[in-house]
């Protein structure tokens, strides 16, 4: 696959499960990948030292904070250029169940929503000139169905999921036609979290999923690359990778 060659990607929060597998997979179609992360430097390194080609780069850059996000600008622009994809991956979030109103404290709602739905604003604003530039860009935020069916690691997570799918709507209109905006919204992810949860919830969501299993990081990042390279008469769009979960 050469299909990326020569284009740029910036790929938040790059290091983890779903995030270094989106990068394998354009670096494999021939993009150079900026991959960005917060606390863990070796996560992304290792990471960075699995994709195909060269020329790519890691760099500290929370989504959280402002500063960080400009600099991370000045920095593609100054490597590469120009950018052509960028991929709001970076999340977090917390196991409490729903009906536990007091164990979802303030801080942890403001944390969830400062990075799920801030963090992904702040980058597309920041990085909204160089996607603009030239023959224009993509920006693919990474979503979950948590935001359409309510079910997730806790309230506040569905609901920052809820507004990134809101914020690609609006955002889609908005900067068309130079910027293209779209959400890719897996179910469940056979990664870290899912590893660590009961192996009989896992099950259950298997046998309740029409496709018999729970999503693999690849199948994220396929979307991703489809989204990006083979869907370009769509924008504002909801891609589900939940194997029809939904439906069970």
């Amino acid at each position: 696959m050469t299909k990326l060659r020569g284009q740029v990607a910036v790929v938040t929060g790059g290091g983890g499960g779903i995030g270094s597998a989106i990068c394998r997979q354009l670096a494999a179609a021939g993009a150079q990948v900026v991959i960005t992360y917060n606390s863990d430097q070796g996560k992304a390194r290792a990471a960075a030292n699995t994709l195909a080609g060269g020329n790519h780069l890691i760099l500290r850059a929370p989504v959280d904070d402002a500063e960080a996000q400009a600099q991370l600008a000045s920095a593609v622009a100054e490597k590469y250029g120009r950018l052509d994809i960028l991929v709001n991956n970076a999340g977090v979030s917390k196991s409490v169940p729903h009906a536990d109103l007091e164990g979802l404290d303030d801080d942890a709602i403001d944390q969830i929503f400062r990075v799920n739905w801030r963090g992904a604003f702040a980058s597309i604003r920041a990085l909204q000139p160089l996607l603009a530039a030239g023959a224009g860009g993509v920006a693919i935020n990474i979503s979950s169905i948590a935001g359409r069916t309510g079910v997730g690691s806790n309230v506040a997570y569905c609901a920052s999921k809820a507004a990134m799918d809101s914020m690609t709507r609006s955002l889609a209109r908005a900067l068309a036609p130079q910027i293209r905006v779209l959400s890719v919204s897996p179910g469940w992810v056979n990664g870290e979290y899912a590893q660590r949860m009961p192996r009989a919830l896992i099950a259950e969501q298997e046998d309740k999923t029409p496709l018999g299993r729970i999503a693999e990081a690849e199948d994220v990042a396929e979307a991703v690359y489809a989204a990006v390279a083979h869907l370009r008469f769509s924008t504002g769009d909801i891609i589900p990778v939940d194997g029809g979960r939904p439906l069970g």
